[in-house]
């Protein structure tokens, strides 16, 4: 059974940090590519950040220098750690292989920043 759980989410000032982790079922983590996406209110949902098998990164220019997305292939795990945060960061953020699957979706993470 391929599960996503994504943790780490809050109310965070501008300026601060969070770190996001997403725990995935070893079926799917240790075959795929892996992402972080966000949702905003009103918008569609965004990549954020992509880490591959290789450890490769690539990131979203609206978060570039700020978040960095790393794997513990050991656990199972992708993170996000997120710094400098803005209020336009504000979203559900959701971790899914990549390129996304449909199925895999699961119910995200709020992070909320004030200013």
């Amino acid at each position: 059974q391929v599960q996503l759980v994504e943790s780490g989410g809050g109310l965070v000032q501008a300026g601060g940090s969070l770190k996001l982790s997403c725990a995935a079922s070893r079926s799917i983590f240790s075959r795929n590519a892996m992402g972080w996406y966000r949702q905003a209110p009103g918008k569609q949902r965004e990549l954020v950040a992509t880490i591959t098998l290789g450890t490769n990164t690539n990131y979203a220019d609206s978060v570039k220098g700020r978040f960095t997305i790393y794997r513990d292939n050991a656990k199972n795990t992708v993170y996000l750690q997120m710094n400098s945060l803005k209020p336009e960061d504000t979203a559900v953020y959701y971790c899914n292989v990549r390129p996304a699957v449909q199925g895999y979706w699961g119910q995200g993470t709020q992070v909320t920043v004030s200013s």
